[in-house]
């Protein structure tokens, strides 16, 4: 018989195994459990660095409070205009900016029209359209004065079959879509930051609009292939202390009052700038004090017929010398004719992809009416018209930047595409204050006006 101790021996000791592979699970649930705490310390970790990004992000570019009363509308722009610069910028959207932008006419324009819902821009995008040509339009729709005069413009060019995308002229990305999906033929640019007295309360709008905007569009322009020809909005200001009348093109304009009219006079040397390294055809346009139907509230004739009819004073301004202040008032269906003249006029830019390739074409005109018309004659054109004696506080002109004079030699532009002012100011108030009462529903209170002057509407 076979000892048992021997037996015994021969046999594996299970128990010794059993016990390491006990031990070897452990371990592997203790690593696993560390790894899970780990990795969920990171994604946790990894979490809160994205949202204090996204918290610092919004902080800083779109605070709840502000003191530019501009900012308030660019946040509500923000997811717009982040929708419609994202990778497809929807069909839909698309499909209403081409339809917009194509023109009816055979060798129509396609225009890309900024600041479409401001006031001169809006009868042009009109006149532009009625002709056959296509018009996109592009408003940030800020809040310089009440955007719902803003946005009833735009009600009125929807039903033109006009579309305005609201963006800011800063958003390159916008921009650059915008060209991807319409070869614009021309650039009519109206959108700025305007007003001479606000410059004193907000100067880095007028940088951020009237110098860094320009150059943005320029940017997007000088890389288009093809390079559209340009139509921009300068200014009378430009002219600034200049004494010599009527004001001239071959005037000095190295003497601005405003920062208005210095960053205006900034556009036209950076236009210059793009116009010799680019070949950017470019033409500038010097408006002088326009007013009419649609009119910015922010403008004199606007809020003088405003507080006369509430019975409110009205403030006149006069020189140092006691000398009445005029302005060479211009009627908007004449400005409106000038843009479209120099847009008919404009010859090709000759870049391509950003690089010139010839000499292109540089303008600069005046838009007036010629015949300067003191501030008191149309206060009392205005209370002709409304059948009200204004209640006038005459005071000395404070120091704001404001020109006691203008008055514009349109020679240049009368020779170069037949450009003639024909309305004078009685005429054109007249009709502003047919529209006046009729927007604001107060046809009752103001005197009966000829029912069959025309105006634009």
């Amino acid at each position: 018989m076979i000892d048992q101790r021997i037996l015994m021996a021969s046999q594996p000791d299970t128990s010794k195994s059993s016990k390491l592979e006990r031990y070897n699970s452990y371990l592997r649930r203790i690593n696993h459990t560390k790894f899970l705490a780990a990795s969920s310390k990171l994604l946790f970790r990894a979490t809160l660095f994205v949202a204090l990004i996204i918290v610092f992000f919004f902080t800083i570019n779109y605070p709840l409070l502000s003191d530019n009363p501009h900012r308030v509308h660019l946040h509500q722009n923000f997811l717009t205009t982040a929708f419609y610069t994202g990778s497809t910028g929807g069909a839909a959207w698309e499909k209403q900016i081409r339809h917009s932008a194509t023109p009816r006419r055979s060798n129509g324009f396609s225009v890309l029209v900024t600041g479409a819902a401001g006031f001169v821009g809006t009868h042009c995008s009109l006149a532009l359209k009625k002709r056959g040509d296509g018009v996109l339009g592009l408003d940030n729709f800020n809040s310089y004065y009440d955007p719902s005069l803003k946005q009833a413009r735009q009600a009125l060019l929807s039903k033109h079959q006009i579309f305005i995308v609201e963006g800011d002229l800063n958003d390159a990305q916008l921009l650059s879509k915008l060209f991807d999906i319409v070869p614009f033929t021309h650039i009519l640019h109206l959108a700025a930051q305007a007003g001479v007295r606000y410059a004193m309360k907000n100067p880095q709008s007028y940088v951020n609009s009237n110098i860094a905007g320009l150059v943005n569009l320029l940017e997007i322009a000088k890389s288009a292939n093809p390079q559209p020809s340009i139509v921009w909005a300068s200014s009378s200001s430009v002219y600034g202390l200049n004494t010599q009348n009527p004001f001239s093109e071959s005037h000095r304009t190295d003497q601005p009052a405003s920062l208005y009219a210095a960053t205006k006079k900034a556009g036209e040397a950076i236009a210059h700038t793009y116009n010799h390294i680019y070949g950017l055809s470019i033409t500038g346009l010097r408006f002088f004090t326009v007013y009419g139907p649609w009119g910015r509230p922010d403008m004199a004739y606007f809020f003088f017929t405003k507080d006369i009819l509430q019975g409110k004073p009205i403030t006149v301004y006069k020189t140092a010398d006691d000398k009445e202040v005029a302005r060479d008032f211009t009627y908007i269906d004449d400005v409106v004719k000038g843009c479209l003249g120099a847009l008919d006029t404009a010859e090709k830019s000759t870049g391509s992809g950003g690089k010139k390739k010839g000499p292109a074409q540089l303008r600069i005109y005046n838009l007036g009416n010629t015949s300067p018309v003191t501030v008191g004659r149309l206060v009392s054109i205005l209370e002709g018209l409304l059948n009200v004696k204004a209640k006038k506080h005459v005071v000395k002109m404070p120091r704001n930047g404001d020109v006691p004079y203008t008055h514009a030699n349109v020679s240049l532009a009368y020779k170069d595409f037949g450009y003639k002012p024909t309305t004078d100011l009685s005429t054109g108030l007249r009709k502003f204050v047919k529209w006046y009462a009729g927007y604001y529903g107060i046809q009752s209170r103001v005197k009966r006006v000829d029912d069959n002057a025309s105006y634009s509407s």
